[in-house]
């Protein structure tokens, strides 16, 4: 192969490197997952799932990508022992039938650190269209977090009759608001990260 023809090969490789998708792997301790529902018309009740798992895909040369977040419907934190266990049964998250709870986007699009987010939330095995409100979104290096870094701030609310959890609604409102707080770390970090444990 020539001088020439090597050259051409290089670019076109490092062009393609540098255009290719960047995977980022959600880490749970930078992760929230928040639900809020209005209790006896009075108040708002918040609260959280405690695991998180999933991966964001961005792919720079499009503007697009990708974002599968999957919550562990037994994680549910109230505060209260008894109310996890309620909302572990089968009067709402069903928890033993169905312990993930899954969005999975069908529509990403870049716009600097604005984004467009929809795709398809699924809960206690009824799979719903929503489109999320990100009210947050940077990818770094981020001071004082580990590695390239993304964090987004996604809200959405929901119905949960329209999830097979329509029970009790003179104690608690219909709808509910759904928080997401998610940190997710470059995958070639994570690499390097355990290569030096």
């Amino acid at each position: 192969m020539n001088r020439l023809a090597l050259l051409t090969v290089l670019a076109a490789f490092a062009t393609s490197v540098q255009a290719a998708p960047e995977t980022y792997v959600i880490d749970n301790s930078q992760t929230v997952a928040n639900f809020s529902i209005s209790m006896l018309g009075v108040s708002n009740k918040a609260h959280k799932f405690e695991k998180a798992s999933g991966k964001v895909v961005l792919d720079p040369a499009t503007q697009t990508g990708s974002v599968e977040v999957d919550i562990d419907a037994a994680s549910v934190n109230t505060g209260m022992a008894m109310l996890d266990d309620k909302m572990q049964s089968a009067d709402f998250f069903d928890a033993a039938n169905f312990p993930v709870i899954r969005f999975k986007s069908n529509n990403l699009t870049l716009n600097g650190d604005q984004i467009s987010l929809t795709g398809d939330l699924t809960i206690k095995g009824v799979t719903k269209p929503v489109t999320l409100s990100v009210t947050r979104f940077k990818c770094s290096p981020i001071s004082g977090l580990q590695g390239d870094t993304c964090i987004a701030n996604a809200n959405v609310t929901i119905k949960r009759s329209e999830f097979n959890m329509g029970k009790y609604r003179f104690l608690a409102g219909n709808e509910v608001a759904l928080n997401l707080v998610i940190g997710a770390v470059k995958s070639a970090t994570l690499i390097q990260v355990a290569s030096r444990q």
